[in-house]
């Protein structure tokens, strides 16, 4: 509360954002500086309860054991990126996009058109799966197949289909030389949920 803007107000904007995008957006104008030195690290020392999406272990392990091209684009920086997904017990991919190598972080399609020239995808062959709306219609604009994730916002926030709850209701298995990936769509049984609650 050190600026008095309320915590929902930032949640509700800031996730799948870079951190200097909602600074300005809260406190336009200023010098931002010393408070992004101060939350980087803050945010790399703390690293209690940080955990795995469920089932994105069990995904990792098929895509890992088939040697199939994954990597990970995120609004964090470089060394706050890793140290998450080690303190989450998941493992490094070859390739990780962070906001500090990139000009223009989500919604722009940057991150994902590097992360796919660097493994060699072409971009309609990429699948996204994202949990906010600004990573949605950055997959969306970079040409790629994009799964939501409910993991951090609702079906109605995400305007997005196909839906998941999390990577349990994600199947990869071999098939020839490709991977089959198989989904159960939560779309319809999210927004039914939310309809009903609103009642």
């Amino acid at each position: 509360m050190r600026h008095n803007i309320l915590l929902e107000d930032v949640l509700s904007f800031s996730h799948g954002r870079p951190t200097i995008a909602t600074l300005e957006h809260f406190l336009p104008a200023r010098d931002h500086l010393e408070e992004l030195e101060e939350f980087s690290r803050f945010e790399e020392a703390h690293t209690e309860g940080i955990l795995a999406v469920a089932g994105a272990a069990e995904v990792l392990h098929t895509l890992q054991k088939q040697n199939y091209p994954w990597a990970i684009v995120t609004s964090a920086w470089r060394k706050l990126a890793e140290t998450r997904v080690i303190a989450a017990g998941l493992p490094l991919p070859k390739v990780i996009v962070p906001i500090d190598e990139i000009r223009n972080g989500k919604p722009d399609p940057e991150g994902f058109l590097k992360a796919a020239e660097q493994l060699g995808v072409a971009p309609e062959e990429c699948i996204v799966f994202e949990d906010t709306r600004p990573g949605i219609e950055a997959g969306l604009a970079g040409g790629m197949q994009v799964v939501g994730l409910l993991t951090t916002y609702s079906a109605q926030e995400l305007r997005h289909q196909p839906l998941i709850g999390d990577f349990r209701d994600v199947a990869i298995r071999p098939e020839g030389e490709f991977l089959k990936i198989e989904l159960s769509d939560q779309s319809q049984t999210a927004a039914k949920r939310e309809s009903d609650a609103s009642l």
